[in-house]
């Protein structure tokens, strides 16, 4: 009878039936009352059963997806701290590089300048021991250092173009990517220039006469240019060591933002020249482009100057 009662509880007709019972007449509103009732409250606790494992379904979900964020969230710091150990330890790096070539710089620098002044000082003072100022001699010496500073800018331009983007791109090529370490190959140019500055000194500094006071302003005037190419260069373009006050000069950020923008290979390369090279870009129509690397160097200094 239990079995029969549960076959038969989604049909109550057929239910009745089994019981002995006859379904009710048509006339009768209980009839269609009791067989309406079942089929209803069995479906509304299908659709409650139904409904449970969806809620945990939903709340799984939930739970996987904040553990997700979580896991998400953890990973991301790990990589936030592991990229500003990586920034951090690329500062320090670039610090001590900076640090070793300005030892380097000031030990050179000031070795070649009191050379170069002592060697000024005896000279003259060695040529009014025999009471006759050698005034041709002197001018001489004096023209010559300014001629050989000026003619060094168009020798640079020349060889740079000529020869260091091309025969000896080899060379020069390891000023033209990122450095790693305090040196580079390109530094080998300097040693080369230094030889032929060092020779006309010493020529002129042993010997009297007007070629060898011409001798020796030439070696004094590529020296004066060499310093100033490696202060100016080395120092304030490629921050290899700081330069203090000259980066506030106008006209020497003008020349930093000419030199940047030859790495940037816009026009060609152009400037190759150092100290003129603003005046390079205004005959290839960069004017435009140079005042806005100028606005972008100052932006740049702003920043760090506020950070620091």
């Amino acid at each position: 009878m239990a079995v029969a009662r549960l076959v038969a509880a989604p049909f109550p007709v057929a239910a009745s039936r089994a019981r002995g019972l006859q379904p009710a007449a048509s006339g009768s509103r209980a009839a269609p009352r009791l067989a309406l009732a079942a089929p209803l409250s069995l479906w509304v606790r299908a659709a409650a059963r139904r409904a449970v494992p969806a809620r945990v379904g939903v709340a799984a979900d939930d739970e996987a997806i904040v553990g997700g964020e979580a896991a998400d969230d953890g990973e991301g710091d790990a990589e936030a701290e592991a990229a500003r150990l990586a920034v951090a330890e690329r500062a320090a790096r670039k610090q001590s590089e900076r640090r070793t070539y300005l030892v380097a710089a000031v030990m050179s620098s000031l070795g070649i300048t009191s050379m170069a002044a002592a060697a000024v000082y005896y000279r003259f003072a060695w040529q009014m021991e025999g009471g006759e100022i050698p005034v041709t001699e002197m001018v001489g010496t004096f023209a010559l250092s300014v001629g050989a500073a000026v003619g060094m800018e168009f020798w640079a331009r020349w060889a740079h173009r000529a020869l260091w983007h091309a025969s000896l791109w080899d060379m020069h090529e390891s000023h033209h990517r990122p450095r790693d370490g305090p040196f580079e190959l390109n530094d080998v140019f300097a040693i080369i220039n230094a030889v032929p500055a060092m020779s006309l000194l010493a020529y002129g500094f042993f010997n009297r006469g007007l070629v060898p006071g011409l001798c020796f302003g030439a070696g004094l005037g590529i020296t004066l240019f060499g310093m100033a190419y490696m202060f100016v260069h080395d120092g304030l373009v490629h921050r290899r060591f700081p330069v203090g006050p000259i980066e506030n000069v106008p006209y020497f950020r003008r020349v930093a933002a000419a030199h940047q923008i030859h790495h940037m290979d816009k026009f060609q390369g152009v400037p190759y020249g150092l100290f003129l090279g603003p005046k390079e870009l205004k005959e290839v129509g960069g004017t435009e482009e140079l005042e806005k690397e100028i606005k972008k160097r100052i932006k740049r200094k702003g920043t760090l100057d506020a950070i620091q």
